[in-house]
């Protein structure tokens, strides 16, 4: 076969990038500097947020329709084994804009940080420089558009141009701040009206829903206009855009007609163990209730699984008229684009709502990589990668490597760097019973939970879908990871969760049950009135 036939196509590249780089590890001569990487490329990253590993046609799933994010299965490389260490919001996107995992920024939750003593207060003097401003002192043009997830909702993290599609407005100069409700404000005033520009919260999380505005106006079709715009801006340097979907997280209120687009009886039922092991972390039913999800049945679970693959068809949608624009441009061959998500969804398997479990479901997120001038086409990996990977897999292609608490992804990739050989990751505030870790070597997967000092081990290749516990049956095995799961816990941030040497546990306690609720407090709505009578109605 020769080098030009599509299964060798990468030959050639991979050849020039093993020559250009020698060595890519941190500290190494800047690859800038190296031949071969005198134009540097554009990078994008796209992200979405609670986007399940397993809802990628090109990847296996025969039920879900992704032709877009399919392109980027066959535009470079799709990572198997790519975990968020911290699987809810806010702690996942500190960790993709600093590098840095949980002990170290602090978030283990979605709460404020949590430090230890000694460690520096401000999140970049602990962390380093933010990802836009890394890449900013690197000459490149950086922007932002969608969800961030900062605390405070503004926070200044390094982007040249930064529109805000935030979920929440906590007040009316919010809204009018936020790039997308002042868009909807000002430009399309017939539905400013609307409180919950993306669908109903509270009780409605997961309950299926449409839209209230039509596909073209929804936030993830102002993302892709927005990033589109910034991707066609004629600037001199390379550019960094990073484009944040608010989907497919709950609400589940796909636009017409991708409200539509599933029938709910040609979905997968939830897949489910013993109730027992199933809700061994007290999380996954004290989540379940603050949601009103504690008993959905599997005609409703199909119902939801059809809107949140309708949510993720929408952003499919809009992923295919950003890659138009990137391949419309000269540098089209010269971007590396890289795709994932924060965490999943349980979507009722393991009898579980909502994220923040070490399940697979949970934790395992869609990583695709591309760049068509240096990477191989359509390849899948096997490699332990991370959220924690993607401030090096940018600021390495920049030409000045930046791992931090990474590995070198594309020296594993391109010239056979040392890929990571185990993974960590953390939740809940160290020291407490909210804490848990996880380890996963191998075909293995360890995690600890605080409350109750309880154990689950799961072998994931003869077990993917985590439903039989060997904890009992393999201590050895056990051992092993705990082991790293105790050396994972003993850094500065987090050794509050370790006692006499051993991951620390508390008598198992059911938490207190309550109820979630996030109406627009912009718009003076903090709950449900008393009574009915109270409810305040403008009559027209």
């Amino acid at each position: 076969m020769s080098g030009d036939e599509p299964g060798h196509r990468p030959t050639r590249r991979q050849f020039v990038l093993a020559a250009a780089c020698g060595a890519l590890a941190l500290g190494s001569e800047s690859m800038a500097q190296a031949e071969g990487w005198q134009d540097r490329p554009n990078v994008l990253f796209l992200m979405c947020d609670q986007f399940r590993a397993d809802a990628i046609a090109a990847l296996g799933n025969p039920h879900i329709y992704t032709p877009n994010i399919d392109r980027l299965v066959r535009r470079g490389l799709a990572f198997r084994r790519a975990y968020t260490t911290c699987p809810v919001c806010v702690a996942a996107r500190y960790t993709v804009r600093t590098g840095r995992q949980p002990p170290t920024t602090g978030i283990y939750s979605n709460a404020l940080p949590d430090l230890a003593p000694g460690q520096a207060p401000g999140m970049e003097e602990r962390c380093g420089p933010y990802l836009a401003r890394a890449m900013t002192a690197l000459g490149y043009r950086a922007f932002g558009v969608g969800k961030f997830h900062t605390h405070p909702w503004d926070e200044d993290v390094g982007y040249e141009r930064q529109l805000h599609s935030e979920e929440l407005y906590g007040t009316p100069e919010q809204r009018a701040r936020d790039g997308y409700a002042g868009f909807i404000a000002r430009e399309h005033p017939e539905y400013d009206w609307v409180e919950a520009l993306m669908g109903e919260r509270t009780e409605m999380y997961y309950m299926p829903q449409m839209s209230p505005l039509p596909a073209h106006l929804g936030v993830e079709a102002w993302a892709a206009d927005r990033a589109i715009e910034l991707v066609r801006h004629n600037d001199a340097r390379p550019w960094f855009g990073f484009v944040s979907f608010v989907g497919p997280h709950p609400p589940l209120a796909p636009p017409l007609p991708f409200n539509r687009m599933y029938d709910p009886d040609r979905m997968p039922n939830p897949v489910r163990g013993s109730l027992e092991a199933d809700h061994m972390d007290e999380q996954i039913p004290w989540m379940n209730h603050m949601i009103w999800a504690e008993d959905i049945n599997d005609p409703h679970a199909r119902c939801l699984r059809a809107r949140y693959y309708g949510e993720i068809s929408y952003i499919d949608a809009c992923v295919g008229r950003i890659l138009d624009a990137v391949e419309a441009t000269p540098q089209a061959d010269n971007t590396l684009i890289a795709f994932f998500s924060d965490h999943g969804d349980h979507m009722g398997d393991h009898a579980a709502w909502q994220k923040e479990s070490f399940f697979d479901v949970s934790c395992r997120v869609p990583f695709l990589l591309s760049w068509p001038r240096q990477l191989a086409a359509g390849v899948e990996r096997d490699d332990l990668v991370c959220l924690a990977d993607l401030l090096g897999i940018a600021t390495t292609a920049a030409g000045k490597a930046d791992l931090r608490d990474g590995v070198d992804v594309l020296g594993a990739v391109i010239s056979g760097a040392a890929p990571r050989r185990h993974l960590c990751g953390w939740y809940g505030a160290p020291g407490t019973d909210h804490y848990k870790v996880m380890t996963v070597s191998g075909d293995w997967k360890y995690i600890y939970i605080a409350n109750g000092g309880r154990e689950q081990l799961f072998n994931l290749r003869e077990d993917p879908a985590e439903i039989r516990s060997l904890a009992a049956a393999r201590p050895d095995v056990a051992a092993d990871l705990r082991a790293l799961a105790v050396e994972a816990t003993s850094r500065a941030g987090s050794a509050r969760a370790l006692q006499e040497g051993r991951l620390r546990a508390f008598p198992h306690t059911q938490w207190p049950r309550a109820r979630i609720y996030q109406f627009d407090a912009s718009r003076g709505v903090t709950g449900f009135p008393p009574t009915p009578a109270q409810i305040h109605y403008e009559k027209h």
